[in-house]
């Protein structure tokens, strides 16, 4: 089959007469862009592409339908979960939140601030039974956290505050 040109019909280089591109030299994985080395398998970037757009296009649609995307669909001020495990306590006060987190060994926590934006005084703190407390304390514009103390067999006592205003748990998690 010829490539370029005489008898091509395209006068393009790289393309057959049926229309298919085939690699250019330099540009085929491994098999310098000839011999039988897998090329029929191998699809155009452009027909990959469509598809592999028409996929995220599909499920980028389905999850707005359901309100998982998009401006509205979550709740405004939900924070991400940056402590990884479950959500074991949640305590609210008037400028913001303590959610404690514990995951395996581990408990977690961290302050979050009801109105975030401009930046003020938060601090969170983390102590295992018998242990020291971790401490993150500072002038953050949304949350003050995450602190992580190894909780295996031990009770945990965490308090935060956004703006001088907060709340304490007791022993929890034991």
């Amino acid at each position: 089959m010829a490539l370029s040109g005489a008898g091509s019909g395209t006068g393009r280089a790289g393309e057959r007469r049926g229309g298919e591109r085939r690699p250019e030299a330099g540009g085929a994985r491994g098999s310098g862009g000839t011999g039988g080395s897998g090329e029929g398998r191998r699809t155009s970037a452009v027909a990959r592409g469509g598809r592999l757009s028409g996929r995220i296009l599909a499920v980028l649609l389905s999850l707005a339908a359901l309100g998982a995307v998009g401006p509205g669909g979550a709740e405004a001020n939900a924070a991400p979960a940056v402590c990884s495990g479950r959500p074991d306590k949640v305590l609210e006060f008037a400028t913001g939140e303590l959610r404690v987190y514990k995951k395996h060994r581990y408990a977690c926590a961290v302050t979050v601030a009801k109105n975030p934006g401009a930046r003020r005084s938060m601090y969170v703190s983390l102590q295992p039974r018998g242990g020291h407390p971790r401490v993150d304390e500072g002038r953050f514009t949304h949350r003050a956290g995450p602190v992580t103390v190894h909780a295996l067999h031990r009770c945990v006592r965490a308090s935060g505050k956004v703006s001088g205003v907060g709340r304490s748990t007791g022993w929890i998690l034991c």
